[in-house]
């Protein structure tokens, strides 16, 4: 069977959600073909993303980040022989409605949803919902199942061939991935609890960010707090691009006190390399440890982000992340050794993504076109057109303000 799978395609977390379903769906003998949509960054000059099977959209210059060429789109799929598409993250509608037109079965991987769009989910043939708490949104859908998440337990657990950067001595390292939002990803947090820690307890530890972004631009008010730390031997940040299994080998604990995740990747990843997780209390996150797991982190206050998604952003007490990290830097070292031993065992149980898409081959043997719905048909169409007008006037007004600012220097001048 072919099965084509519609995505971002380079270094991100939504592009890794794809590539591990289609290597799962490889391995279990289909053919699966990547179509990377445009509106965001390619990577067909990187030749960890520029696969033979992959096919790269025209680049277009849309409001809308996940728009598509429909001509080249549905070439395609016919070219292809494409039995069954799986979307990743699809914003806009209608690529769906023109698959279903040629009598091809769709999949959502879910992820993004608000309140408004989860009926539309409808339009779908079958969602896969990887998180306990996707599911409990989408249980009423006939074709919803649950497969729980998990990674590449082999990659992750197994010493890098070339680390590239050494591990700090004598000092117990604390690791943090940024990746592209350091915001969502409670970074700023994690900078904001070291101030609280005593500062001789705070010596016999190190922080490592990995960010592929300025990490002064995203929190220019910490950039005092930064310099300090970094002074002090206490901060490294590492800004660069990092393919799997990537830098998890630098720490001793995985501190992520991310304030809103649609999975949760990097925690399946760090705890499949031996590292225990100082994660909020709140699911997805704490979906993915072992019960009474002693390092969660209470939520001290929630808001609703501004796109609507359909979970609240949390974020962790900074008080009580800064007693946690206190007390893993004070952790003997034989009870840290224990702890790492837990969790990685508990990943290579759990976590194993080999082990719990074993029935992935069941789910594509019972998938059945449905019967598109005129009215649901008419919604989808009625929410593109909204999605893009809004597109359009938040890049009209941008421009327009980005002008005014450029006029204004130029006279200030």
């Amino acid at each position: 069977m072919k099965i084509g799978i519609v995505t971002t395609w380079f270094e991100r977390g939504a592009a890794y959600v794809s590539r591990q379903f289609m290597e799962a769906l490889q391995s279990l003998g289909y053919d699966v073909f990547i179509y990377a949509r445009g509106g965001e960054k390619f990577a067909n000059d990187d030749d960890n993303w520029a696969l033979t099977n992959v096919t790269w959209n025209t680049f277009l210059y849309s409001p809308i980040n996940t728009d598509i060429d429909k001509t080249q789109y549905q070439e395609w799929l016919k070219s292809n022989q494409i039995e069954a598409v799986i979307f990743n993250e699809q914003h806009y509608w209608a690529p769906i409605i023109w698959t279903k037109q040629l009598n091809i079965p769709t999949i959502a991987y879910i992820d993004y949803y608000t309140n408004e769009t989860v009926p539309l989910f409808e339009v779908y043939d079958q969602l896969w919902c990887n998180t306990k708490r996707h599911f409990s949104v989408f249980n009423w859908h006939r074709g919803a199942k649950y497969i729980p998440w998990g990674t590449n337990v082999e990659l992750y657990g197994s010493a890098p061939v070339n680390p590239e950067y050494n591990k700090a001595n004598n000092k117990r390292v604390f690791f943090h991935s940024a990746g592209m939002n350091p915001h969502r990803k409670g970074t700023d947090l994690l900078l904001k609890s070291l101030g609280s820690i005593d500062a001789d307890v705070l010596t016999k530890a190190q922080v490592v960010i990995h960010t592929q972004v300025d990490l002064i631009k995203s929190f220019p008010e910490l950039q005092p707090h930064i310099e300090h730390l970094i002074a002090n031997n206490i901060l490294v940040i590492i800004h660069k691009t990092v393919s799997a299994p990537g830098l998890y080998y630098l720490g001793d604990i995985y501190v992520y006190p991310t304030r809103l995740e649609g999975i949760g990747l990097t925690i399946a990843e760090a705890m499949a390399a031996g590292l225990p997780v100082m994660i909020p209390d709140k699911q997805p996150m704490n979906e993915f440890v072992y019960e009474n797991y002693p390092y969660l982190v209470d939520i001290a206050a929630e808001g609703v982000r501004g796109d609507g998604y359909f979970w609240p952003e949390a974020e962790v007490s900074i008080t009580m992340l800064s007693e946690k990290i206190a007390s893993l830097i004070n952790l003997p070292e034989p009870d840290l050794t224990r702890l790492k031993h837990d969790c990685k065992a508990h990943a290579q149980s759990k976590l194993n993504f080999n082990k719990n898409i074993s029935e992935l081959a069941q789910c594509i043997a019972t998938l059945e076109l449905q019967v598109l719905n005129e009215n649901l048909i008419a919604k989808i169409s009625t929410t593109d057109k909204h999605n893009n007008h809004v597109f359009l006037y938040a890049k009209t007004l941008s421009r327009w303000l980005f002008a005014c600012y450029k006029r204004y220097k130029k006279l200030s001048h």
